[in-house]
């Protein structure tokens, strides 16, 4: 088939309208599961301290009737510090844009402001789970907080080779090692044991990347795993969601922001964000033809106790 002659057809016409959707489709991740589970708490001053404390160890405990009590030494409490670090963005839009007819949105400030405050989540996310020490601030540096891997130092699995713990006070990182293995259940049941002997006995949500939860829907006992008989047929689900152990009850989450290398086995309750400037959208000064505004928090992580959390860490991660 062909066009009769002298066919005037679309591609000849001109003031043909353009044909742009007014949806916007961004399928970028955003959740930040840790950032939103921790209990957000009011910090008062740019280093954040808090104190922790743990009970002797059982002991034979007899006495002859009438004798003299004789005290007990006591050891102090444990004093801690993180730093408040500042989360910063800003958005520079010309005032042009009041009179442009865009599409997807309506004000270019309105949609980058929020677009920018969903990224600054994922910063502070990334920050949180960092293997990164503490960095106290002066006029020429910035100050950093210390992240988790910084503070984990009891109940943790990793490679002995070149690998180490940190002090576990958030003054300095661990240090990863030159050899990791793959992560297993064997691993991780060895943490849960441990950290139920130390006080870890509320650990409930296990922290990892895609890659290794892909690896924990491998582990053995259907006791271990949710299966879905019935339904839709044809359905197959294979969805590590509780993961039962003798030493309680956790919940896989997958994240993207904790590096892959490591997995996180966390007692909610103990570990807290705080806040000095919870996160504000402020107008900056005019000083052109333009409208400014900036994303901003300042805010550390508070690490209740590391004892009550595990950690694997040095897992491979392909």
């Amino acid at each position: 088939m062909a066009q009769p002659t002298n066919t005037f057809d679309s591609v000849d016409m001109n003031g043909i309208r353009e044909d742009l959707s007014n949806i916007i489709y961004d399928v970028s991740p955003e959740e930040t599961p840790f950032l939103s589970a921790c209990k957000k708490v009011k910090a008062t001053n740019t280093l954040h301290e808090w104190q922790t404390d743990a009970l002797r160890s059982s002991a034979a405990n007899a006495h002859i009737e009438g004798d003299d009590t004789t005290a007990e030494s006591r050891s102090p409490t444990t004093r801690l510090s993180n730093q408040a670090q500042i989360f910063k963005n800003a958005v520079v839009i010309p005032d042009t844009d009041e009179g442009l007819d865009k599409a997807g949105r309506g004000r270019e400030m309105a949609y980058q402001v929020v677009k920018v405050a969903k990224e600054q989540k994922l910063d502070i996310e990334a920050a949180l789970f960092a293997n990164n020490a503490k960095v106290a601030r002066n006029s020429t540096t910035a100050g950093e907080l210390a992240g988790v891997p910084a503070w984990m130092v009891t109940n943790v699995d990793f490679q002995t080779n070149t690998g180490a713990n940190p002090t576990g006070d958030g003054s300095d990182a661990r240090t990863d090692d030159s050899t990791p293995t793959a992560f297993s259940q064997a691993k991780f049941d060895s943490v849960m044991q441990t950290a139920y002997s130390n006080g870890g006995r509320k650990i409930d949500t296990c922290y990892l990347s895609p890659f290794q939860m892909n690896v924990a829907l491998g582990f053995a006992g259907n006791n271990n795993q949710r299966a879905t008989v019935g339904g839709e047929a044809g359905k197959v689900v294979n969805n590590m969601a509780v993961y039962v152990t003798p030493w309680g009850q956790v919940t896989f989450q997958p994240s993207l922001e904790n590096r892959s290398r490591d997995v996180f086995l966390m007692d909610s309750n103990h570990w807290k964000v705080a806040e000095l400037r919870g996160m504000k959208n402020v107008e900056l000064a005019k000083t052109g033809d333009s409208t400014k505004r900036q994303i901003v928090c300042e805010l550390t992580l508070v690490s209740a106790n590391e004892k009550a959390s595990g950690a694997i860490f040095d897992n491979t991660t392909s």
